[in-house]
């Protein structure tokens, strides 16, 4: 860090510009002071190849271009660094990932849980609900929870399972069928439409 404001100190001496504007950018990639290597391929701002020079040459065509030197490639032999405005390049980077974010589907897993002696009111509505969470696009974890003995009658949470997955099936496909889990029956229900 010290070294890159110092070269930032340095540079703008030479350049006779203000250092307040310039600030330290976090990143991922060595530039300018940073690099060690002694010989590097140097590619211009334009996407040309300059050719291997030694880094203090390479170091003076960036400055003389008021630009970054950034290694791009530090495992070749020699390194390959170009020469660009690496604020510039960050802030696209930032600009490209936040589009990205902004294009993804999140996709929710809602859980609707039943009982194994559920009514059939109570059945519907939970049906409604499973129907609606599927339509909105989102998975679905349906759950028989057994309390006490019931676990005795895993046959009966199977069966309410199955009327629901058969009830569905033309808006879902089954990504987990059900399985007993402890103590509750657990199936995965995801939309067809992804």
């Amino acid at each position: 860090m010290r070294t890159r404001i110092f070269y930032l100190r340095r540079m703008a001496l030479l350049k006779g510009t203000n250092i307040r504007r310039w600030r330290v950018i976090s990143r991922e990639h060595q530039i300018n002071d940073e690099i060690r290597a002694r010989e590097v391929r140097v590619v211009g701002a334009e996407g040309e190849q300059i050719g291997i020079k030694l880094l203090r040459e390479a170091l003076q065509m960036a400055i003389d271009a008021n630009m970054d030197l950034v290694n791009i490639a530090p495992t070749a032999k020699p390194p390959v660094c170009r020469i660009m405005d690496y604020g510039k390049f960050r802030y696209e980077q930032q600009k490209k990932e936040k589009e990205a974010r902004k294009n993804q589907k999140i996709v929710d897993i809602k859980e609707v849980w039943f009982r194994a002696n559920i009514d059939e009111n109570d059945y519907q509505t939970k049906f409604r609900n499973v129907v609606k969470f599927l339509n909105e696009g989102d998975k679905v974890k349906c759950s028989v929870r057994f309390r006490g003995r019931e676990i005795t009658h895993a046959a009966v949470g199977q069966r309410i399972l199955d009327r629901l997955a058969k009830e569905v099936a033309d808006l879902c496909v089954m990504e987990r069928v059900p399985k007993l889990e402890g103590r509750s029956m657990i199936m995965i229900l995801a939309p067809k439409n992804n």
